[in-house]
């Protein structure tokens, strides 16, 4: 009898430690026995292109919930520095340019001013939390409306008037949908490659630092950090400032992949991000957080979107099922955070 119920417990602790994972195991199987054809290694691809980005942008806001915030001003981030970066890469014979006199400049310059821009934006975040205490839903809504009005501001500049900015250079938007190997299926986006080296920093940050440490006792339990000696003035300004960083790159790679941008790119992209999150078992009370847990996020929206129109279901049932297994995982979140209390 004893034995019946250790098993029921080690099945009921492995369902709980390992639901994202079935999930998404579940839906694929699924979608599979619908279509076969979703099996195949250009729809892999093809999804996990299209989470690359995405995987980057939770990764950053990821920073914010395991301390116990959050950040609003992801998406607007991501918007800011698409449109910053797009604006110096056009080609020189494009007839449009944002700007027409500007000599082709270094790729990388554009890139890294764009990456800076997302960092100081975080930085400003994580002064309004850190040192004026304002709650980090507020602090972070705010930003999002000035790097929008910021954004817009520029995007308006004379002659380009608000105009979609197109005409990218090819080195530029190689990285959105370049490769590496020879042309067929079996070749590796540079996307990919960059967001899996994005994720891989990310979990040495966070599991092998004592920064990492410090960023989940505070998620934990920000007044025993402070007592323990942790600075978290200085780790909340790192937290958002590494995660604008990371919207910046985002941002970049957003714009490489489709091929231009507009001041509206980004919009909403932050809820996706906090979304995916919750889903992969960051706690919307902090201190809880793995790497493989967002990534498995983020690929189950992406599942969703994509396979349920690759078997030609009406658009609006992805959010129907998109909401549910959101409201799931954090009814899911919440019980057992009491169950620890």
């Amino acid at each position: 009898m004893l034995d019946i119920n250790v098993k029921k417990t080690d099945i009921k602790e492995f369902f709980s430690q390992n639901v994202i994972y079935i999930v998404l195991a579940a839906l694929v199987i699924i979608i599979a026995i619908w279509n076969p054809a979703f099996l195949s290694v250009r729809c892999l691809r093809d999804i996990l292109v299209q989470s690359s980005t995405r995987a980057i942008i939770a990764l950053g806001v990821s920073f914010a919930l395991i301390t116990g915030g959050t950040d609003l001003s992801a998406g607007r981030m991501v918007g800011f520095a698409a449109v910053l970066s797009s604006s110096m890469l056009q080609s020189a014979t494009y007839a449009r340019r944002f700007y027409p006199n500007m000599p082709d400049l270094p790729l990388w310059l554009p890139i890294l001013l764009a990456v800076l821009a997302g960092i100081i934006f975080g930085l400003l975040n994580g002064l309004i939390v850190s040192r004026l205490n304002v709650p980090p839903f507020i602090a972070t809504l705010g930003t999002m409306v000035i790097v929008y009005g910021v954004n817009s501001i520029y995007f308006d500049l004379p002659p380009n008037n608000s105009q979609p900015i197109g005409g990218l250079r090819r080195d530029f938007t190689n990285l959105g949908t370049g490769f590496i190997g020879p042309n067929g299926l079996y070749s590796i986006p540079y996307i990919l490659i960059i967001a899996v080296v994005t994720a891989l920093i990310v979990w040495v940050i966070l599991n092998k630092t004592s920064l990492g440490k410090s960023i989940y006792a505070i998620g934990g339990n920000v007044n025993a950090a402070t007592v323990s000696g942790i600075n978290v003035a200085h780790t909340l300004l790192f937290v958002y400032a590494f995660a604008g960083a990371l919207y910046g790159l985002a941002g970049v790679l957003e714009a490489a992949r489709t091929g231009g941008a507009t001041n509206n790119y980004g919009n909403m992209y932050e809820l996706d991000a906090i979304a995916a999150c919750v889903v992969g078992g960051v706690s919307i009370t902090g201190g809880v957080g793995t790497v493989p847990g967002i990534l498995a996020g983020v690929l189950i929206f992406s599942v969703i979107n994509y396979g349920l129109t690759f078997i030609g279901m009406n658009p609006y049932w992805q959010l129907i099922i998109k909401g549910l297994i959101i409201v799931s995982a954090v009814a899911f979140d919440i019980r057992k955070y009491v169950a620890k209390k």
